[in-house]
C-alpha cells in the first residue's frame, strides 16, 4: 500500500505551510488471525490518541485509567450544588487553538465538523495599570501578525521595537525545532526576555500569557519552551491566537463520545484501575499488574510525571539505569488553583468570556463560563446569576489554601467591580500540582517516545517529541507517535500528523532584523554564548 500524499489528507487548518509527517508505508490493519495486544496506561489525551490509532488498525487494546472518568487533566466530574443542581467540575479552562491539528483530528472521530467546539471572539489581556491588548483584529499570517500586533498594541510600540536588541531577538524569528533546545534550553525565559530588552509592559501581558501557560514562573522556565510557544501561536503559524472552547462540559462534549467510539473499536476501557507495575518478559512482551497480572505484546505509558515515576520506580526491570534516573529527575510545576464560583448576579454584559490578567496579584485569568458552556448557561438563565472561574498559576508550595482562595475572590472584585455585590451561591476549589515543569537545562532529561524496549513507548505532554507542539497538542501528537512506533514493528501504516512549520518562515523579516543589528552595532546576548 502506498504512503498517502499530502493532498490525500484533509488539511487541518488554514496555514498552507503546515508541516505534514507521513507514516511509513504498510498494511492498513494488523493480521486479524493473531492481532497484537497493547496495554495503554493512562486515559488522558495522550492515552486516548494512542488507543484510537491502534484500535482503528485492529490492535486489541486495553486502556487503564486510575480515575473514574476519561480525560486526564482535561477531565470533569459531577458535583451537587447547594441549590440541589448537579453541575460538572473540572481542573479549569482549556483553549483549543486552531493549530492543535492532531488533537482536533482526534476529536473529529466523533465530531467531524467540530460542531461541539465554539469560537471565542477575542483573546484579550488586561493589566491592572489600565493597559489592554487584544488579538481579535491582529492578522493571522506572519509577519503581518507581528507587525499588526505592534501597530495596534499600547504595550508594544514601534519605539519599543527600535529599542530592542534585534540580534538577541533573532531566535524568536528563526525558530528551528529541535535546534532551539540546543540554543536556548540553558537560559531562563526571564533572562532571555531581559537580554532582548523586551518592553516591560508587554512583558507583563503578552509574555506572561505564554510562560504561565506552563504553570511555571518565568525564572524557572526554559527559554527554549517560551520561544517555541511564540513560534507555535504567533510568529510561526498562520492560524492566529484565537481559539475554540467546548460548548458543554468536557465529559459531555469530548470524552464520553470518544470513549464510546473506542468501545466500538473493541477497546476494553478499565476505569478506576491504576496500574502498579510493568515487567518485561523474556519472550518480548510485558506483564501489567493492575491488581491482577495480564500479558501484553506492547505497552504505552501515557501518564503524568508522578504516575510515570511511580510505575518506573516500582518496576525494577523496566529500562536501563540512565533512563530510570532521568525519569526520576523529572519535576512538576508549582501548585495552581482553580476556583469556580456560582454567583447570584450576572457579570456585566460587555465582559469577555475569557480574560488574561496581570498585575492584580495571583489571578492569571478570569472566565465567564455561562458565555459559552451550555450547562453553566442554563444554570445562569434559571437563577439570574453567573458562573465564573478564576485561575492562579505557580503559587508557593507552602501557601495557605484558604487565604489564597479568599484572595482570588478579592482580586475578581478588582478586575470586575460589579461582582462585589454578588453573593457566592456555591464554590469549588481545585488545587493541583501535577503538570510537567520544563526547567532550564531539563530538555535532555525528558523521555522520548521510544525506549530500550521495542514494545514499550511513552506518550504525554512531558515527552520529548522534537516537533513544534505544546500542551494538549503535544499530548495528542505524542500519543499518535507512540502508536505509530508500535505499528511500524507490525508493518502497519500509522497515523499521518500535522504540525505548524518546523522553522521560522520569514526570511525577509529576519534579514531586516539583521540589517538593523548591523547598523546599530548590537551584539547577541545568548545566541553566541556557549551553553
Amino acid at each position: 500500500m502506498r504512503a498517502p500524499r499530502p493532498r490525500d489528507i484533509a488539511r487541518r487548518g488554514r496555514d498552507r505551510r503546515a508541516h505534514t509527517l507521513l507514516p511509513r508505508p504498510g498494511a492498513p490493519r494488523v493480521d486479524s488471525e493473531r492481532p497484537p495486544t497493547t496495554a495503554v496506561v493512562g486515559g488522558g489525551i495522550a492515552g486516548m490518541a494512542a488507543a484510537t490509532a491502534l484500535a482503528e488498525r485492529g490492535v486489541r487494546v486495553t486502556l487503564y485509567e486510575r480515575e473514574a472518568s476519561l480525560g486526564g487533566r482535561v477531565a470533569g466530574w459531577p458535583v451537587t450544588l447547594r441549590d440541589g443542581t448537579t453541575a460538572t467540575m473540572s481542573r479549569g479552562f482549556h483553549a483549543f487553538f486552531r493549530q492543535y491539528y492532531n488533537l482536533r483530528g482526534l476529536l473529529r472521530r466523533t465530531d467531524p465538523g467540530l460542531q461541539r467546539l465554539t469560537g471565542l471572539a477575542d483573546y484579550p489581556l488586561q493589566h491592572s495599570g489600565g493597559l489592554h491588548d487584544s488579538f481579535r483584529k491582529v492578522p493571522r499570517t506572519p509577519p503581518w501578525s507581528a507587525i499588526g500586533f505592534v501597530a495596534q498594541s499600547p504595550t508594544f510600540t514601534i519605539r519599543d521595537l527600535y529599542r530592542m536588541n534585534p540580534r538577541a531577538a533573532l531566535p524568536l524569528l528563526d525558530v528551528r525545532v529541535p535546534e532551539v533546545y540546543e540554543q536556548l534550553d540553558g537560559v531562563s525565559a526571564y533572562d532571555f526576555l531581559q537580554s532582548i530588552r523586551f518592553p516591560e509592559a508587554a512583558h507583563h501581558l503578552a509574555f506572561e500569557v505564554f510562560s504561565r501557560s506552563f504553570f511555571a514562573d518565568p525564572r524557572q522556565l526554559s527559554a527554549a519552551e517560551m520561544v517555541l510557544m511564540f513560534h507555535i501561536y504567533f510568529l510561526g503559524s498562520a492560524e492566529g491566537l484565537l481559539f475554540d472552547v467546548p460548548d458543554e462540559p468536557f465529559p459531555d462534549a469530548l470524552w464520553r463520545p470518544l470513549g464510546d467510539y473506542l468501545r466500538g473499536h473493541h477497546v476494553d476501557i478499565r476505569l478506576s484501575t491504576p496500574v502498579a507495575t510493568v515487567a518485561p518478559t523474556h519472550e518480548g512482551g510485558f506483564i501489567v499488574d493492575c491488581g491482577e497480572e495480564r500479558w501484553y505484546d506492547s505497552v504505552v505509558l501515557a501518564l503524568d510525571t508522578a504516575g510515570l515515576q511511580s510505575i518506573v520506580s516500582s518496576s525494577p526491570e523496566l529500562g536501563h539505569t540512565a533512563w530510570r534516573q532521568s525519569v526520576a529527575r523529572l519535576r512538576t510545576a508549582p501548585p495552581f488553583l482553580v476556583s469556580r464560583l456560582w454567583l447570584d448576579q450576572p457579570v456585566a454584559r460587555d465582559r469577555p468570556g475569557f480574560l488574561g490578567t496581570s498585575g492584580y496579584g495571583t489571578v492569571d485569568n478570569v472566565s465567564i463560563l455561562n458565555r459559552w458552556e451550555g450547562e453553566a448557561s442554563r444554570w445562569a438563565a434559571r437563577t439570574g446569576g453567573s458562573v465564573v472561574e478564576l485561575h492562579a498559576y505557580a503559587l508557593p508550595h507552602d501557601c495557605a489554601r484558604d487565604v489564597e482562595q479568599k484572595r482570588l475572590l478579592t482580586q475578581l472584585h478588582t478586575v470586575y467591580p460589579e461582582t462585589r455585590a454578588a453573593l457566592v451561591v456555591d464554590e469549588r476549589h481545585e488545587w493541583r500540582s501535577d503538570c510537567p515543569l520544563f526547567p532550564v537545562g531539563g530538555y535532555t532529561d525528558r523521555p522520548t517516545i521510544r525506549t530500550s524496549h521495542p514494545g514499550l513507548v511513552i506518550a504525554g505532554d512531558l515527552v520529548r517529541t522534537e516537533l513544534p507542539v505544546a500542551l494538549m497538542e503535544r499530548a495528542a501528537t505524542s500519543g499518535f507517535m507512540a502508536a505509530n512506533a508500535l505499528l511500524e514493528q507490525w508493518n502497519v501504516q500509522g497515523q499521518a500528523l500535522w504540525t505548524v512549520p518546523r522553522r521560522g518562515r520569514n526570511l525577509a523579516f529576519r534579514a531586516t532584523t539583521m540589517m538593523g543589528t548591523s547598523s546599530r552595532g548590537s551584539r547577541m546576548a545568548f545566541v553566541d554564548r556557549p551553553q
